[in-house]
């Protein structure tokens, strides 16, 4: 255990004890919801989708995230199987919330009748700035944290205020606050997809990718900085070329965080990392290529499903004004021609 200088607990209730970590990604949730809502009225998409989309997205994001930890750390679960199920007691990865949660929305899209790239792409920068908000709870757990490194270096190099500096000196030894490199980085990302969202040429589906392609970038420089990645065993050509890629933080002065040998000697988000980033970009131009991604983000939003099978009403309701105005100019036609 580290020496917490922040009390992780925000406040009791009786016997109830209400963490600031779950109060961070509370909020976290909420303000991505408040963001996806607020993008989702100009394409006339009601509130009350994204609100069902964020109950029904938690859930699965975090059995999607224990599940991704759980798979990767079997042998400190497989003679105690109900450990699998104390979330409370840590174990749980971003990559998986993610799997979960995508999983989740595509049946829920599908189920509500709209494409599925149009809308995650207006979900993407809820998710990203979801994630640079999140990332404060690993601050106050005192987790998720870089190697080793020297006070001048968080004072006098990085400028930090005393509350952060302070907070990564876990057991007399100050560490990277790599939650802040990322959180720094994700709030980036999200100008930048606040941007490229009122962009032009931006096609269904790549404000989403460019997301995934942001935040891996991100995610493989500093996963390399923490002491708690998971790893595996992998060939030597691998892990040449994933150290190779790293190299130039290397050439900036900064250091390779532990990685426990049990584990391996390749670390999973990295490699996920470069997956993601490449298979994102072959998308992109594959979807171009064909044509499968001719709608553009600004073009408008319906679904297929009729308001009776829970979908928009916005296309029946044009239909219904089009239907009326055409009655309206044959009774005025056939009118004119009684009087002539």
């Amino acid at each position: 255990m580290g020496t917490l200088l922040l009390d992780p607990i925000a406040f009791s209730i009786g016997s109830l004890s209400v963490h600031w970590y779950g109060l961070i990604l509370g909020t976290a949730a909420i303000v991505g919801l408040l963001l996806a809502i607020q993008e989702g009225k100009r394409f006339g998409i009601p509130s009350d989708f994204f609100m069902d989309l964020l109950l029904l997205g938690v859930p699965s994001a975090i059995i999607g995230a224990r599940i991704y930890y759980v798979a990767f750390t079997w042998d400190d679960y497989k003679n105690n199987l109900w450990d699998v199920f104390k979330i409370w007691n840590g174990g749980i990865a971003i990559y998986g919330a993610l799997i979960g949660a995508i999983i989740c929305a595509f049946f829920y899209f599908r189920h509500k009748g709209y494409n599925f790239w149009r809308i995650v792409d207006i979900c993407a920068p809820s998710l990203i700035i979801g994630q640079a908000i999140g990332r404060w709870g690993n601050f106050v757990n005192q987790e998720a944290y870089g190697g080793p490194v020297d006070e001048s270096f968080l004072r006098n190099t990085l400028h930090l205020p005393d509350f952060i500096v302070n907070q990564m000196n876990v057991q007399g030894t100050f560490h990277h606050p790599t939650f802040l490199y990322e959180s720094l980085w994700n709030i980036a990302g999200l100008i930048i997809l606040l941007v490229l969202r009122r962009q032009k040429f931006m096609r269904a589906g790549e404000l989403f990718l460019s997301y995934f392609i942001w935040y891996s970038i991100g995610r493989f420089f500093i996963e390399a900085l923490r002491t708690d990645s998971l790893g595996f065993q992998g060939p030597e050509w691998l892990a040449s070329l994933v150290n190779a890629l790293w190299s130039p933080m290397t050439a900036m002065g900064f250091e390779l965080g532990y990685l426990d040998p049990a584990y391996g000697n390749i670390r999973i988000s990295q490699v996920l990392s470069i997956a993601i980033i490449i298979v994102a970009i072959i998308l992109i131009v594959v979807r171009r290529v064909t044509g499968a991604s001719n709608e553009r983000y600004m073009d408008p939003i319906v679904s297929s499903k009729t308001p009776a099978d829970g979908g928009s009403d916005n296309v029946s309701e044009l239909e219904r004004k089009k239907d009326h105005r055409n009655e309206s100019s044959s009774i005025g036609s056939g009118t004119d021609q009684k009087k002539e």
